[in-house]
């Protein structure tokens, strides 16, 4: 797996691990997929997993130097990780950089168009702006309510997640479909 890169890191190692390896698993709830129309492709994952890390990051801008240093240890994480997969898809060498710049900027552009939505409370924005980045060119595309109403429950519950979990890499993300 990516985390043999981390061995260059600093002590975070295990804390950047466990929390990146809870991250995706939220990313991958099977009731995203099956209930929220989330696409089971690459790209619905590259981009669910981006939802995720989007909210994880937004609560970690309040966190103390440790959580921010463990948040931007996960970025690098998440981007080694898309590296990895374009790779394994067949891309060549010489390509990766040309893609890699691409995903850098679709995660920034939808942290961008997210965040705004989220800071506005907006559902009705989050849900437009995730029917765009999920379903692309997609005119009978599903209108992603289900989805927006999930991540602004998730960001108000980790709003609540103590600095300690933060800290010591345990935040979880609540389950989709309980809320």
């Amino acid at each position: 797996m990516i985390f043999g890169l981390f061995k260059r890191k600093s002590g975070n190692i295990a804390i950047v691990e466990r929390q990146y390896g809870l991250l995706t698993a939220a990313a991958r709830q099977p009731f995203l997929y099956s209930d929220l129309d989330v696409p089971d492709t690459v790209m619905g994952r590259f981009e669910m997993l981006s939802a995720i890390l989007i909210l994880y990051f937004r609560r970690t801008r309040a966190s103390a130097r440790t959580g921010q240093e463990i948040a931007q240890e996960i970025v690098d994480a998440f981007f080694e990780d898309v590296d990895h997969s374009i790779r394994e898809l067949g891309v060549g060498d010489v390509s990766v950089p040309k893609k890699m710049k691409k995903f850098a900027g679709m995660f920034y552009g939808r942290l961008e168009s997210y965040a705004a939505a989220l800071e506005n409370g907006d559902r009705q924005a989050l849900s437009g702006a995730l029917r765009r980045n999920f379903h692309p060119q997609q005119e009978d595309a599903p209108p992603m309510a289900g989805l927006a109403r999930y991540l602004i429950s998730v960001e108000a519950a980790l709003a609540e997640v103590p600095e300690e979990l933060v800290e010591t890499g345990q935040l979880r993300v609540p389950p989709a479909g309980s809320q």
